[in-house]
């Protein structure tokens, strides 16, 4: 513990939706839900206006749509979060070498080791001036947490939320603590909670009260004691700057069980291409292959592979995934699957077998004059014939829109879904900074209308953005 509140805790509110009503003029100060929207889909973030609905982050979407039917359920835009994110790192940085990511939108600070603190009044000040330039450079508030631990810090953020700060003095923590749940503290989920409730402990000061030998008695020797000294405030865990990531894994849910095979096999090769992207995007190989498949029964099975070597080779990985499936019964149908990578490394080691495989698939070069004569194709005479053509072009696929996805019109310039079907999509056309902007159907086949990229939240050219369509959005508003 130290004497002086210089670990700073940054937590932005509500952060996929706030930058979705950020980024579309219409849903500010609406209830907003981001998710997956089919019928498995979970809630990743919902606005302060749709939790005031009863709606939160893991709760399955088909739930969310029952308390809250009017709010604006929209796909994530990981793009527009990543880029956002690494604006807000940007900014920590500058305060402290020893920035902790937790997640995208969650880090911990040693303000001390960046000398950018020292006391409550030159923390506090730090932090208020954090908050400003987050908010002036993304749009977006965070609530920050002050403390002399990680642990405190981290509650201290919890009580400043929404768009607060919290600074907890050193020397308070006993009192802090004291009446807070059990699950406040790190490592207490719901199954170690529980466990705590049947032997009469509910709060923190119940756990300071019973002792560290009824702690250890209960949960063990590493988790009790550890547990222990949290109850009585004592929480020593550094802040560090590099946090090795352990595993990369992709997973999928699936609106309608899958049943036939083939479906499944195409699906676990499409997650491991996907799984390769992401660890050579961390620069890693890894060694160990994992398959995850959750059935019809939501029983899951998990199987895994360890290859000789790291590998960040798609083709290692999906014969390695593919032969784990081998394994699995799927007869009664599959709800999710995931692909992912454990034992990670910054080397790679080549499969030799693998390659030794994809030569043999490959068909060898013959030298001009030797091999076999070419097979006439089917319906067609002689070596030299050439294959019947198709009756005519086969049909484009129906493009599909998702709700919240950014589009750009060849007219009307920049906008995003607000929903779609029965083969039509309808847009708003809006940017950051404007005035809610119109709306207007089209075909979902309009060549008119693309997919785009998210805008930025602050500072984008409005006209530039527009483009071809900044007279309709200035000229019709709803």
């Amino acid at each position: 513990m130290r004497s002086a509140p210089t670990i700073l805790h940054l937590d932005m509110d509500a952060f996929y939706a706030a930058a979705e009503q950020a980024a579309k003029p219409s849903l500010r100060g609406k209830a907003v839900v981001v998710g997956g929207l089919g019928p498995r889909g979970v809630v990743a973030t919902a606005s302060y206006e749709a939790r005031r609905f009863g709606v939160h982050s893991a709760m399955p979407t088909a739930q969310a749509r029952r308390l809250a039917p009017n709010a604006a359920y929209l796909v994530p835009r990981f793009s527009l979060y990543r880029s956002v994110s690494e604006q807000v790192m940007e900014l920590l940085g500058r305060l402290s070498p020893l920035v902790e990511p937790l997640s995208l939108d969650e880090a911990f600070v040693d303000l001390e080791a960046g000398g950018t603190a020292h006391d409550a009044v030159t923390a506090r000040a730090t932090g208020e001036r954090l908050r400003a330039d987050i908010r002036a450079v993304t749009g977006l508030s965070g609530s920050v947490g002050l403390a002399g631990s990680k642990m405190l810090a981290k509650i201290a953020s919890e009580q400043a939320k929404p768009d607060g700060l919290v600074l907890i003095e050193p020397g308070t923590e006993r009192d802090l603590l004291g009446p807070l749940t059990v699950r406040t503290l790190p490592g207490v989920g719901p199954a170690t909670g529980e466990h705590l409730r049947r032997a009469g402990m509910t709060t923190v000061s119940d756990l300071a009260e019973a002792g560290e030998d009824e702690l250890v008695r209960l949960l063990g020797r590493a988790h009790g004691a550890a547990l222990f000294r949290m109850a009585l405030g004592h929480d020593d865990r550094p802040v560090v700057a590099e946090r090795d990531a352990k595993s990369v894994s992709v997973e999928d849910t699936f609106d309608v069980d899958l049943h036939d095979r083939v479906r499944v096999r195409t699906e676990v090769d499409r997650l491991a291409e996907r799984c390769v992207q992401r660890l050579r995007a961390g620069g890693h190989s890894g060694r160990t292959i994992v398959l995850k498949v959750r059935r019809y029964d939501f029983s899951t099975l998990t199987r895994s592979e360890t290859l000789r070597g790291p590998t960040d080779d798609p083709a290692v990985v999906r014969e390695a995934a593919g032969r784990l499936l081998e394994s699995v019964d799927t007869t009664g149908g599959v709800r999710l699957l995931g692909v992912g990578v454990t034992g990670l490394a910054d080397y790679t080691q080549e499969d030799l077998f693998a390659q030794a495989a994809a030569a043999l698939a490959e068909p060898a070069a013959e030298a001009p004059g030797e091999g076999p004569e070419p097979r006439p194709a089917a319906g067609t005479e002689g070596p030299a014939a050439e294959p019947a053509a198709p009756d005519g072009p086969e049909p484009p696929a129906e493009r599909h829109w998702s709700a919240g996805q950014d589009v750009l019109h060849a007219e009307l310039g920049p906008g995003w879904v607000q929903g779609s079907g029965v083969g039509r999509v309808t847009v708003r056309f809006e940017v950051p900074g404007s005035a809610p902007g119109r709306v207007r159907t089209f075909r979902v086949d309009d060549e008119a209308l693309r997919p785009a990229e998210p805008l930025p939240l602050v500072g984008a050219p409005a006209e530039e953005a527009r483009g071809t369509g900044g007279a309709a959005l200035a000229e019709g508003r709803d």
